[in-house]
């Protein structure tokens, strides 16, 4: 199988080449903008991976990767105007060099443009790729829907915040993984539980967030360790608190939750205290491995040889192991 640092440098080389209209510009430009910010380009790196992994020709997979790829940029670009971003990767975000209506609508282009890009696929994949492509893109609006209602709901238990960070970041990684398994040649048992195994392990990976943004090293982490706390963002390990948090314990919590801005550090080493209280850390990385271990069940259960599965398999543990 292909390794995955190639199949990602074939992504950027292909992202490079997409072309669009010069006028009008100010339509157009923006969308050129955001995809030369870079990436890891994973998700279509994935996809052309399960393409690989069924011993397809991975050069009939990399229209629809860009398609992936064009649509997470899309639904950056457009989370960006709502979370009121000023820099994404490092730069001046879309809505922020033109302005939030340009951002609406080049936004609004890209998601056809990916359309577009899905569907140069055989002509007897294209219904069931454009449903997954369908089902995927509902599932990411759906989940962002419900982080923003989260953020105004004091009653959000742990099911349904795995639901949301399942919606949110890994059904794409389920829906690039069971397209790219299905152009591969894949049978539909097979494509079914690649996708599982992709949306099993994003829900893993964004729970090892969490924790790593209270318990992580920020020069490893690459991200302001406590930001979450800081946020007063509901994650699984505040929920987890305040599920097993005494009377005295969740007063504090909610008071700072409910506190200034002012005195952040603060803030994190009491919350962090807390946490340290109720082992809230270990309850997360019990629920992070349960979610890797159902991913790799499904691995398991796929009609491919044992030497491939270990390729996913490497590739999963990479995943998963970043340090604190």
């Amino acid at each position: 199988m292909k390794k995955l640092d190639d199949l990602q440098a074939i992504i950027s080389k292909e992202v490079e080449r997409l072309t669009f209209p010069a006028y009008p510009a100010e339509l157009y430009e923006p969308i050129k903008y955001i995809l030369s910010l870079g990436g890891k380009r994973m998700r279509p790196a994935l996809l052309l991976m399960a393409c690989d992994f069924f011993g397809g020709d991975v050069n009939k997979a990399i229209s629809p990767a860009l398609a992936i790829e064009v649509f997470h940029n899309f639904t950056l670009m457009h989370d960006d105007i709502m979370d009121n971003a000023p820099l994404r990767r490092g730069k001046t975000t879309v809505h922020e060099r033109w302005n939030n209506n340009v951002g609406i609508l080049s936004g609004d282009v890209m998601l056809i443009e990916g359309y577009k890009l899905m569907m140069n696929v055989d002509e007897h994949l294209l219904r069931p790729i454009l449903n997954i492509f369908n089902e995927t893109a509902v599932g990411v609006c759906e989940g962002q829907q419900l982080d923003m209602e989260f953020e105004t709901r004091n009653d959000v238990d742990i099911d349904e915040y795995i639901n949301m960070i399942r919606l949110k970041t890994a059904v794409v990684l389920g829906g690039a993984l069971k397209i790219g398994a299905l152009i591969g040649g894949a049978k539909e048992k097979d494509a079914d539980l690649l996708h599982t195994f992709g949306e099993q392990l994003g829900v893993a990976f964004q729970l090892q967030d969490d924790i790593l943004d209270v318990y992580g090293d920020p020069e490893k982490f690459g991200k302001q360790v406590g930001g979450d706390i800081i946020s007063n963002k509901k994650t699984y390990l505040l929920l987890k608190a305040l599920e097993l948090a005494n009377p005295s314990q969740k007063a504090e919590l909610k008071q700072w939750l409910s506190a200034s801005a002012s005195n952040t550090e603060g803030k994190v080493a009491a919350v962090t205290e807390i946490y340290n209280q109720l082992q809230v850390r270990r309850y997360a990385e019990e629920a992070m491995q349960a979610y890797t271990d159902k991913a790799f069940a499904a691995l398991e259960a796929i009609n491919q040889p044992e030497d491939y599965k270990q390729y996913l398999r490497d590739f999963a543990d990479g995943l998963m192991v970043r340090e604190n």
